[in-house]
């Protein structure tokens, strides 16, 4: 057990985003630090209008939502697609002469057909969401061209199946799990192609033109329909992750809360264990808080509670690392594959922290006039064999000694892991006061 003075901070090495919440902030005057906010709050009051979300990590969590929420659906219209093709080719054949059968069954065979074999496999295998989304494009590109070449052979015949390329646009806009801008490319590609071939097909004019008039207005109503749905399903995402993650934050401070923190620290053990990485428990102690409380107040408080949750939320940056209110003026923090000095640098970097806020504190036991936190640090390697609560009571063992130590202090655990009998709590004398082992 090391136990360790108040120090300067360091910089901090560690770059990446909180697990709740944006980092918090301070000003240079040391006025309040701003509140964490929710990255899906602010795209919601923000809006888009372009159907992009202004974060790109944001934008890359919806786009696997939904591809994971149409997959199923998809299949589905994959298959009705196929069916579509099945059924206007029996049309064709009841319709068409046998010569003028033969190269449309030929384009069927060779374009249309591997198209919908090659959508089916990648929403089948785990290719899925790497690559459907780039091979989608293309193949409904491919598909809509096809089919335009089946609808201007039949019109060369006397027969219009215009409407087979109105289901092709359709079928892009709305049934392929495709977002708006490339289905409104591919549909728009579809339309060009359209007139281009029925010129060199010999198609007369007033005929091209009404078709084009047709197509013109399918690909307005889809694109009108594309557009609405796909900026429903972002809200609903924006809203239903916001209510996610107001469940899983404390309602005072805005930082994870302690149901967060258990779901959490059972993943990262596993984790840890499983991949051999250290892992780091702070317990950071608000000292003297109730005697803050009964000085100035219930509401001043929770302001003091608010501000020094916003002040640690700024430290826990990586994607494994959480701060979180514990219980009280109790809050703690998880450090995925940290070492024993890295843990050192960052308590003494939440002490300086949490004196720069310059909360005044005139307790009769307390040394300055300033809020001070004690800080017990556990550093283990996970194994299978142990869970992580003599994790955590190895870190509240060592805030307890902090608190011993006359508070203001950090003190550090890792070789008493080893030892520890979980469940038995303090139940031994404390190691005296400047120990360390």
């Amino acid at each position: 057990m090391a136990t360790l003075d108040q120090g300067r901070a360091r910089p901090s090495q560690t770059a990446g985003f909180e697990l709740i919440a944006e980092p918090a902030a301070q000003t240079e005057s040391g006025a309040a630090p701003v509140a964490p906010q929710s990255a899906y709050g602010l795209q919601l009051a923000r809006g888009f209008p372009r159907l992009k979300f202004d974060d790109p990590d944001l934008e890359r969590k919806f786009r696997r939502a939904h591809l994971a929420r149409s997959r199923a659906q998809i299949s589905r219209n994959l298959l009705l697609g196929i069916g579509f093709v099945v059924g206007f080719s029996a049309l064709t054949h009841l319709v068409l002469p046998g010569p003028v059968n033969r190269p449309l069954d030929l384009i069927r065979l060779t374009v249309l057909g591997p198209v919908f074999l090659i959508a089916l496999l990648l929403v089948h295998t785990r290719l899925y969401q790497r690559w459907y989304p780039i091979v989608c494009p293309y193949g409904a590109t491919l598909f809509g061209v096809g089919v335009v070449v089946l609808a201007v052979i039949a019109a060369s015949q006397g027969v219009s199946l215009i409407a087979s390329v109105v289901l092709a646009i359709i079928y892009n806009y709305l049934m392929l799990g495709m977002s708006f801008r490339p289905a409104l490319g591919t549909s728009l590609l579809v339309l060009l192609s359209y007139p281009l071939i029925a010129t060199l097909a010999g198609i007369p004019g007033p005929q091209r033109l009404v078709d084009v008039g047709v197509l013109l207005f399918t690909n307005a109503i889809g694109a009108i329909v594309c557009y609405s749905l796909e900026r429903a399903n972002r809200t609903n995402f924006l809203e239903s992750q916001l209510l996610m993650e107001t469940a899983r934050r404390d309602g005072l401070t805005g930082i994870a809360n302690r149901r967060t923190f258990d779901e959490h620290i059972n993943r990262v053990w596993a984790q840890a264990a499983r991949e051999g990485r250290a892992l780091t428990l702070l317990m950071i102690d608000i000292d003297h808080f109730k005697a803050y409380n009964d000085r100035f107040g219930h509401q001043a408080g929770d302001e003091c509670l608010r501000r020094v949750a916003w002040s640690l939320s700024s430290h826990a940056r990586r994607p494994l690392d959480i701060a979180a209110r514990y219980g009280g003026e109790e809050f703690a923090m998880i450090l995925f594959d940290s070492s024993r000095q890295h843990a050192e640098d960052m308590a003494r970097q939440i002490q300086a922290g949490i004196e720069s806020l310059a909360i005044a504190h005139s307790a009769p036991a307390t040394e300055s006039n300033r809020l001070t936190v004690s800080i017990g640090i556990a550093c283990v390697q996970p194994m299978s064999d142990r869970s992580h609560f003599g994790f955590i009571q190895l870190a509240d063992e060592a805030l307890y000694a902090a608190k011993e130590r006359g508070r203001n202090c950090i003190v550090i655990m890792d070789k008493e892991y080893g030892d520890l009998n979980t469940g038995s709590f303090r139940k031994e004398k404390p190691v005296a006061a400047g120990t360390t082992h």
